[in-house]
Order: C-alpha cells, then sequence, then structure tokens
C-alpha cells in the first residue's frame, strides 16, 4: 500500500479546509504544486505568507485593501451618497463586474445568525449605522443575499436604518434573464410578482 509523504499530505489537508475544496480537490491541487518548478511553489507560499501583512480593512467600508482608504472609497468618480452593503467582499466583486453600480460599498463580513451566535454585533452593523449619522449618505441600498439569513439581516438593517433620514432600497428579486417562467419555484415567482417594476 502506498503511503503518502507527510508534506503532501499535509499540503492536502491544508487544501482541504477551503470552502467548496473537497479532499480529491486538494490532492489534485497539491500534485499539480508539487509537479510545477519549485520556483512557482515559493511565489505562492511568498504570496499566502505575505497576504495577512499586506491586506487590511478599509477604515469606510471594510473591503479588503491594500490601502486606506480603499480605491472604491478613494475615487471621486463614485457617488458617495449612495452605499450598497453587501455581506462578504465576494458580493462586492461580483456587483463590480456589472460596471453598472457607482456608489461605495459597505460590506457586513457576515449575515445574522442566532442560532450559530452571530448577532449584530458579530458584524458591521453598527459601523453601517455610525457611517449613515457620520456622511452625507441619501441612500443605502440592501444587497444580501435572497437566503434566510440574507432576508432576516436584510430585514434588520431595515427596521434599524428608519430611524435615520436615509432612503432604504433593496436589491430586485425574481426570475433570472433566460429562465423559462414555468421553471421558476414559488418563492422566487412569488418575489418577481411583489418587486415588478
Amino acid at each position: 500500500m502506498y503511503v503518502v509523504p507527510p508534506a503532501l499530505a499535509r499540503l492536502v489537508a491544508d487544501l482541504n479546509r477551503l470552502p467548496g475544496i473537497g479532499k480529491k480537490t486538494a490532492t489534485r491541487l497539491a500534485l499539480y504544486i508539487l509537479r510545477r518548478p519549485a520556483a512557482e511553489a515559493q511565489n505562492l507560499a511568498v504570496d499566502l505568507a505575505e497576504l495577512h501583512a499586506a491586506i487590511k480593512l478599509c477604515s469606510n467600508c471594510h473591503a479588503f485593501s491594500e490601502s486606506d482608504p480603499c480605491a472604491i472609497c478613494d475615487d471621486p468618480k463614485r457617488d458617495p451618497s449612495i452605499v450598497c452593503v453587501v455581506e462578504e467582499a465576494g458580493d462586492l466583486l461580483a456587483i463590480e463586474k456589472t460596471a453598472f453600480f457607482r456608489g461605495q460599498y459597505h460590506i457586513l463580513h457576515g449575515v445574522l445568525a442566532p442560532m450559530e451566535g452571530i448577532g449584530p454585533e458579530e458584524i458591521k452593523v453598527d459601523d453601517l449605522l455610525s457611517r449613515v449619522r457620520r456622511q452625507r449618505i441619501a441612500e443605502v441600498l440592501i444587497a444580501t443575499s435572497s437566503t434566510v439569513p440574507g432576508e432576516a439581516t436584510a430585514a434588520y438593517l431595515a427596521n434599524r436604518l428608519q430611524e435615520l433620514p436615509v432612503r432604504v432600497t433593496r436589491l430586485a428579486c425574481g426570475i433570472p434573464m433566460g429562465m423559462d417562467i414555468k421553471y421558476a419555484d414559488e418563492l422566487t415567482l412569488a418575489k418577481a410578482i411583489e418587486f415588478r417594476k
């Protein structure tokens, strides 16, 4: 029986801890790295080692950045009066790919999940409320996912923002482009009707 070398086994275990990476994918990635020139593996190791030292959170929006404020908050072409609230940094990247939103962001770094012990104090809700009070923000666009925790977070934020002089909007939900209506589930179809234009 073949015994995996301990260094390779450790790398597979480390890669397997990443979200969406199962044992087979982790093994495939580890073997790929092993087959590449040692210089490439060294570059990867250096990049990983320097990551936490180089990246910080923007003090305004909490985006990952090498500068503070981040490039989006520092961009004079962005409209600082419109803030899009997202759950995670990946959501910001997805919205930025559209090249349609020209405001700024606020990253919560999570959603409300009371069963997991995640309340408003564990995510960046107070920072958002403080930011709305401090800055001239006219609109807060809540762009959390349409999952149960995402919807609960959106409802909580909308309720807390009601106290402030700011317009609160929500991303539209409904039928995706190119989808045949008869294949939509009831909740998606109901949301599409509720948020119709």
